[in-house]
């Protein structure tokens, strides 16, 4: 695993309007992202597409809605619909504050976890994967969710701080359909709704606190994982219910 270190998180949700504010002011004091293209498809920004597990009792979705502390959950993320990075991540939610663990994967090893198969036992990987594996094995965890978003990112050395800017939050409970680009998806927020983060170490200099009107916004405990898993749950229900009270012929 990582030698990461707890990060301070805030999250924001904000309009169409106040996120191009808030764009053309973090352009003004912060770096972009040096992993932003500045040419083609994805000029200026970057797709993310997340498929995080879960138990057959909910448990990790249970736990965000409880505020269970601490809490984990597992996710393999991909940028820009490429399978040239494939990433498993843990992120860890510890008194208010976020840990995250990454390693990297094979194609043929995350097409194998996206049908909730466990690879074969082998000690060379990486431990993170161990641990995954190992909870596939005892728990039951699998893949439940897709998460995808687009996102402008800033960063500022001192403090380490990183701000993104979200935009397009939608879910699909296609799992196995994960690397596919035409993936159906479905909205999560309300149009004109979009997502403000703000992270960092130890340190968020005053100036981009006020840069960024911070003390303007409201802050949220907003989770792209739990919105998306409550919509599907959601979906579930009311399908399931309109079967049952259907007339029988």
């Amino acid at each position: 695993m990582d030698n990461s270190v707890f990060r301070n998180e805030y999250k924001y949700l904000v309009t169409a309007d106040q996120l191009a504010i808030l764009q053309s002011r973090a352009a003004a004091v912060m770096l972009p992202d040096p992993h932003v293209a500045r040419a083609g498809p994805y000029a200026g920004y970057y797709n993310i597409r997340s498929v995080y597990f879960d138990d057959h009792y909910d448990s990790c979705y249970l736990e965000n809605e409880n505020g269970t502390d601490p809490r984990e959950k597992f996710r393999i993320r991909i940028y820009n619909h490429s399978d040239s990075r494939i990433t498993l991540e843990l992120k860890r939610k510890q008194q208010g504050k976020c840990l995250k663990f990454s390693c990297p994967l094979t194609r043929a090893q995350c097409d194998i976890l996206l049908t909730g198969t466990p690879l074969p036992e082998n000690p060379h990987y990486p431990p993170l994967l161990q641990k995954l594996l190992l909870q596939m094995r005892t728990r039951g965890l699998k893949p439940v969710v897709i998460v995808e978003y687009d996102r402008v990112p800033y960063i500022f050395p001192t403090g380490n701080v990183r701000v993104t800017l979200d935009r397009n939050i939608c879910a699909s409970t296609q799992c196995q359909s994960f690397f596919e680009k035409s993936l159906p998806l479905r909205p999560i927020l309300p149009k004109g709704q979009h997502i403000l983060e703000v992270k960092w170490d130890h340190l968020l200099p005053d100036f981009l606190y006020r840069s960024l009107m911070l003390d303007c916004l409201q802050w949220s405990s907003f989770s792209k994982f739990y919105l998306c898993r409550k919509l599907q749950k959601e979906s579930y229900y009311l399908c399931t219910s309109k079967i049952s009270s259907s007339p029988v012929s």
